[in-house]
């Protein structure tokens, strides 16, 4: 099976779960001639099941990600320490974090299920490998299989898995880092570096995300060997977008001018715009997602009512600056122009 993104840019809408993917986003991307990717991550099936028969009922392309279960254990006293480290700020809005480690597989036999008996064009799997027979059931119904991949070591065990194309993420990405191992903190690399080097290790199509944030990053990318690039971070202030109103005003707020990977938040690296949080916890945070994902997850949300910026998970790639407001349409035009763009206004 070889891998289509049958749209006429090479842009893809990354998925960015959590919130600001939603079906407007998606719908404004695949009618600017993007490929759209619905987040499927921390929703149930039901929820993503709504989703995907809204964009069905448009007849656009799309794919669906979800998260690979994680099969990591949890040290209970590591947690109840940072759950103790973390309650000063808790009980500044009331709370009390729940030390007891909570393990969860985000849904995965009900949205497997879902996939697998409401075919979809593309299913994205991040944070590891699916199991093979999933990926052929996903065959079955005509549905491609793409893997996300951070290093060419991990492009060789998706290409054996039996992916039909892999998502190369580079470290400056925004949010959740794809690595398989998530005690492992992504180094710098370039992204068109990456791309090459994971070429060398699979002969599989490839999508670059990581850092786009203008046309020529975009070209870069293409002319190292990727068949599209992915884009987030540039889409979370657009009008569709369902990012969270603290989150839209941190990316345009003057101080905080620096993004870091950390797993102090969800217990797995991720990169974020660099606030107090950071600061104070990346050093002692446990290496435990979903426990500390969980752990955490009310101080998070309160902050985020608050306006709390510093308290909060603001999931941003490097080029974070380039986000602009306004429609998402005017972002996929800009960063992969055709000659018909010319009659647009």
């Amino acid at each position: 099976m070889t891998i289509l993104i049958p749209t006429p840019r090479p842009i893809v809408a990354a998925p960015m779960a959590g919130g600001p993917t939603t079906v407007a986003l998606a719908l404004a991307v695949a009618e600017a001639g993007g490929f759209p990717f619905l987040a499927g991550g921390y929703k149930t099936a039901e929820a993503l099941h709504a989703e995907i028969q809204q964009l069905q009922a448009k007849d656009v392309p799309f794919g669906v990600n979800i998260f690979v279960p994680s099969n990591a254990t949890v040290d209970p006293a590591a947690l109840s320490a940072y759950a103790d480290e973390l309650a000063p700020e808790a009980e500044h809005y009331g709370l009390q974090l729940d030390p007891c480690p909570v393990s969860d597989d985000d849904h995965w036999d009900d949205k497997i299920a879902l996939l697998t008996t409401h075919s979809v064009p593309v299913v994205s799997f991040t944070f590891g490998l699916p199991p093979q027979d999933i990926i052929a059931k996903l065959h079955e119904h005509g549905t491609q299989a793409l893997i996300t991949v951070t290093t060419p070591e991990e492009a060789a065990a998706a290409t054996e898995r039996g992916a039909d194309g892999l998502i190369i993420q580079g470290p400056a990405a925004g949010g959740h880092s794809a690595t398989f191992d998530p005690t492992r903190t992504p180094q710098p690399e370039d992204l068109p570096t990456l791309v090459c080097r994971v070429r060398k290790a699979s002969p599989l199509p490839v999508i670059a995300a990581g850092g786009i944030d203008d046309a020529k990053a975009v070209r870069a990318a293409l002319d190292a060997g990727a068949i599209a690039v992915a884009v987030g971070t540039l889409l979370l202030r657009t009008d569709e977008a369902g990012t969270s109103a603290t989150h839209r005003a941190a990316l345009a707020d003057p101080a905080l001018d620096d993004t870091t990977i950390t797993h102090a938040f969800t217990g797995r690296p991720a990169r974020a715009l660099t606030n107090d949080f950071i600061t104070q916890h990346h050093a002692t945070a446990p290496h435990a997602y979903p426990a500390v994902h969980h752990l955490t997850r009310p101080l998070r949300q309160a902050a985020t009512q608050a306006g709390d910026a510093h308290r909060v998970h603001l999931w941003a790639g490097t080029g974070y600056r380039n986000a602009p407001t306004g429609p998402a349409a005017n972002i996929i035009r800009t960063l992969y122009p055709l000659p018909d763009d010319e009659h647009l206004t």
